[in-house]
């Protein structure tokens, strides 16, 4: 039973004995209500969401988008804005917008490749999510350079961030990074190092809506490229997370044999590009693709969306996904996060759109049943990462899975964005960084446990 619940049926039965006119004095030791009081000042957390997309410029977008979420509030205080924008926005002005309806709040956020919430699903617009809590505390922190040197970056968020909050045990760091940095996997273990605390970390790597040119990140009232946010939020109560991607193997086990920073230049030996088209041929016939004559850029993307690299992982049969962002003339090809040399892995099919869609729908049960498994039962919003590629992948069949979503967390205020890059890295694991993948963060209604 909830606080506020218990503190209702209290106030109903004090006043069902003032009611009847008996004396406190007659409810005997075989009668007696035991009388709780609390604190009616805590503030539940809440979760609202808005998006809007228009010509209007950015500031008029994002003004409408925040607007939105600050009515669905009804008065709450706002500790934290979430704003997810298209590039073809002034990000400078979509930041200031939203800062200037929520009272300058704290705030974090990226240039996307698409937006959605709990009502609409979009590209092209600006989502922003307000986060009201007394349950969570959050601090946000920027760290510029990133590209060249992710430890440093890192380091630089740690040293603006507690080291400890009393009565918040539970940490979750919410990171966004440069999408087109490539160190979406070591920022993530230098962030599960560094922070030096029993952390999850979610997040994602800034978009640019397919452009692949420059993304950005905010912070509070800054924009940068080349920049790693992070937003700690310190809890009572735990947050939960899913992951799950939709590929299925197709080819032999891989290794990297050569291979620098995020670029792949050899498999087996061979260069990477002529692996990747031996591996696909006979099942890239079956579909009407002729490897072979695959030269234009936007058709090899195209092509990669759907034969992705297939890291092996701790456990047998399961992968994290590598999407490859593009091929160089020598036939290496460049991802969103560093390769190692040995790594073994194989290509995978994302092209079944059924499995990508239940996808979606797995992310949300596996952060829904742990939620459970501890004891919660109501939620106050769920965040979403979800891969661009993803949006690339379904086309028009994309909002079912939103919807998917939606179905295992019916009538939960819900915020996502399309990414170059997703994080998730639970305490313990050595991995965190993923692609062509849905992470989901639930956050608990406190209000509403048992």
């Amino acid at each position: 039973m909830s606080r506020l619940k218990q503190s209702f049926f209290s106030v109903v039965y004090v006043r069902e004995i003032f009611e009847k006119s008996q004396p406190l004095s007659n409810y005997t030791p075989n009668n007696k209500i035991e009388i709780q009081t609390w604190d009616w000042d805590i503030m539940p957390t809440k979760l609202a969401t808005g998006l809007c997309i228009g010509d209007g410029g950015g500031a008029a977008v994002a003004r409408e988008a925040a607007m939105q979420a600050k009515d669905e509030l009804e008065g709450s205080r706002i500790d934290l804005s979430i704003v997810y924008s298209s590039s073809k926005y002034d990000l400078g002005e979509v930041v200031d917008a939203v800062r200037k309806v929520t009272g300058d709040a704290l705030l974090i956020g990226a240039s996307s490749a698409g937006e959605f919430t709990e009502r609409i699903v979009e590209s092209g617009g600006v989502a922003v999510g307000l986060l009201s809590s007394d349950e969570i505390k959050v601090f946000t922190a920027m760290a510029e350079g990133v590209t060249g040197d992710p430890e440093a970056a890192v380091k630089e968020i740690a040293a603006k961030l507690p080291d400890d909050v009393a009565d918040h045990p539970y940490t979750t760091a919410i990171v966004m990074i440069d999408g087109l940095s490539g160190v979406g996997e070591e920022v993530a273990l230098l962030a599960s190092y560094i922070f030096n605390r029993e952390l999850s970390i979610v997040g994602g790597m800034a978009g640019d809506d397919f452009k692949m040119k420059e993304t950005f990140v905010f912070c509070d009232d800054r924009v940068a490229t080349d920049a790693l946010s992070v937003c700690l939020f310190a809890s009572k109560m735990p947050l939960f997370t899913g992951v799950k991607h939709g590929h299925i193997p197709i080819s032999r086990a891989l290794k990297v044999t050569r291979a620098q920073a995020n670029v792949l230049y050899e498999i087996n030996g061979a260069p990477a590009w002529s692996v990747w088209k031996e591996e696909t041929a006979e099942i890239a016939r079956n579909i009407g693709v002729d490897v072979e004559k695959l030269v234009d850029p936007a058709e090899i993307a195209q092509f990669f969306t759907n034969y992705s690299l297939g890291l092996a992982t701790e456990n047998e049969g399961q992968y994290k996904i590598r999407w490859p962002v593009s091929i160089n003339d020598d036939g290496a090809l460049n991802f969103t996060c560093g390769i190692t040399e040995g790594a073994v892995f194989r290509i995978m099919d994302g092209s079944d759109q059924e499995n990508q869609i239940n996808a979606a729908e797995d992310a949300a049960v596996l952060a829904k049943e742990s939620a459970e498994n501890a004891g919660y039962f109501e939620f106050a919003g769920v965040l979403v990462f979800d891969c661009a590629v993803r949006q690339l992948m379904l086309g028009s069949r994309f909002p079912e899975a939103v919807d998917r979503f939606k179905k295992v967390l019916p009538g939960v205020p819900l915020l996502g964005w399309e990414t170059y890059g997703e994080l998730r890295l639970e305490p313990g694991q050595f991995s965190g960084f993923h692609n062509t993948t849905s992470v989901v963060l639930l956050l608990p209604d406190d209000s509403m446990t048992a």
